[in-house]
């Protein structure tokens, strides 16, 4: 089909900055094969809500704390996903952890960004910033981010793409953090989105 989009929903839960890159890559055309067309948050005050309004993109707010228990939590979602027509999930600090049956319904349609070369550091607990401070107290020399599948497994899906980034001396887990965003994150996650879309659209 000239011109179809793979439909993408975006789940976040802080400032969306991995979503800003997505809305960025779409603009450029680096992501030309997919379309964002809704942002679910798991935080009502969560900044990533405003960039996708900035964007023009619509948004909701699913609240685990709302719907009371992680089933009502994830019918919620499945909802909101499937009222929409979507066709790829792209969690982008999504700090929820999903179940098997939700997973399950989306199985190689669902991508997550991990801030370190899996299976390096990642897994329960593992994530934002602790990922870094891991990393440095290891003393390895070399870091990145990872574009994987989601399953039911945290971390556990295939990986679709990864990007190494140094680590430098004196680096403080906030300074590696931004650095792994800009250089791997930022770079792999729109690359990545824009593959699945592709192959998405080729098998309609």
């Amino acid at each position: 089909m000239v011109g179809a989009k793979a439909k993408i929903a975006v789940l976040i839960s802080g400032g969306g900055t991995n979503l800003q890159a997505l809305i960025d890559a779409q603009k450029s055309g680096i992501i030309s094969h997919g379309e964002i067309t809704l942002v679910i948050s798991s935080a009502a005050d969560a900044y990533g809500l405003k960039r996708a309004e900035k964007a023009g993109i619509e948004t909701a707010v699913v609240s685990r704390k709302e719907t009371g228990s992680r089933e009502a939590f994830e019918k919620a979602i499945r909802e909101l996903l499937e009222a929409r027509g979507i066709e790829l999930i792209v969690l982008a600090g999504f700090m929820k952890i999903l179940s098997e049956d939700f997973t399950g319904q989306y199985s190689g349609r669902m991508l997550n960004v991990h801030p370190s070369l899996i299976p390096s550091f990642c897994g329960k607990g593992c994530y934002g910033l602790k990922v870094h401070e891991m990393a440095l107290e290891y003393g390895v020399k070399v870091t990145g981010a990872t574009v994987h599948f989601v399953n039911e497994v945290p971390d556990g899906g295939q990986i679709i793409m990864q990007k190494a980034v140094a680590v430098r001396e004196g680096d403080t887990p906030e300074i590696l953090q931004r650095r792994v965003m800009e250089q791997a994150e930022w770079i792999i996650l729109p690359q990545s989105v824009e593959k699945v879309s592709e192959k998405i659209i080729n098998e309609r």
